[in-house]
């Protein structure tokens, strides 16, 4: 009879035990505890070593890591009519894990299904131009639409990325076909240029060429003139030396000859100039008393 308490005490303990450990719940550093009690929401619980009621208590547990959600490739008509290939990606996170666990059901539908029904309305109100160049637009128009509709969810959608926008084939090629002329065109334009700048640089070079050959032929022309008119003055100078010399005894000898065709004997200084021109030494000139 002794060992029946002993036994169903052991049961007991073992039963408390087993309570006490799965009353207890680790929330990781990256989550939120929702502490329910009897399916009503009881508490929030932080990060760490949290302890429910046994069997009347419960929790769920919330990632509040930043998520991404594929809004999966469909098909949109553009306002010029050309049927375009979209698709999209999601980023969010939950800011309030009570509203993100109660007030939606499958929060990634429901943004998938909200992102495909705003991009069809988005690249329908533009063309096909427009659309392939305006990524960045509607990303930011996408991300607005997105965020303020999950606001009441709990979730905070930080970036909306659309990833391809993919015309038809034939639209494809017509496109790639365009590129290549404008590329094409814009190399004929570029080398046309090249020509032109290069004729314009020999033509600039042909002249600068002919005005530096202009200013040193007439340099050296005025260095020629400058020579010659210092030669000219030189042999001017000397002749003009020379000749008045020579004039001077011309008019000498012109007025002797006046005098010496008038008498039969004439008397010359043995000092004078005029035995000189006469051919005369000293030796043969009688001296002159006085």
């Amino acid at each position: 009879m002794s060992q029946i308490p002993l036994v169903l005490l052991f049961i007991i303990l073992f039963i408390v035990f087993i309570s006490l450990a799965r009353s207890a719940r680790i929330v990781n550093q990256s989550e939120k505890g929702l502490v329910l009690r009897l399916g009503k929401y009881r508490a929030l619980a932080d990060s760490g070593l949290t302890f429910l009621v046994p069997v009347i208590e419960d929790m769920i547990k919330v990632d509040m890591r930043e998520r991404v959600i594929n809004v999966e490739p469909q098909k949109v008509i553009t306002k010029d009519n050309v049927s375009v290939i979209v698709d999209a990606v999601i980023y969010y996170r939950i800011i309030d894990p009570v509203k993100a666990t109660f007030e939606v059901q499958n929060f990634a539908y429901a943004a998938t299904t909200l992102a495909q029904t705003n991009l069809r309305n988005l690249i329908g109100d533009k063309s096909l131009d427009e659309t392939l160049t305006a990524r960045d637009t509607i990303n930011s128009n996408l991300r607005t639409v997105l965020d303020e509709a999950t606001n009441t969810w709990g979730v905070k959608v930080t970036r909306v990325e659309v990833q391809k926008i993919d015309p038809p084939s034939d639209i494809t090629e017509a496109m790639s076909r365009q590129m290549k002329a404008e590329r094409d065109k814009r190399a004929a334009i570029l080398e046309a240029e090249g020509v032109k700048q290069a004729q314009i640089l020999q033509a600039e070079g042909v002249k600068q060429s002919d005005i530096l050959r202009a200013e040193g032929e007439a340099q050296a022309r005025v260095t020629r003139a400058n020579a010659e008119a210092q030669a000219i003055q030189l042999v001017s100078n000397a002749a003009e030396s020379y000749f008045k010399d020579r004039a001077e005894m011309s008019k000498r000898l012109d007025v002797l000859r006046d005098v010496l065709s008038q008498q039969t004997k004439y008397v010359v200084p043995s000092n004078s100039d005029l035995l000189n021109v006469l051919g005369l030494d000293d030796k043969s000139v009688l001296p002159v008393k006085r």
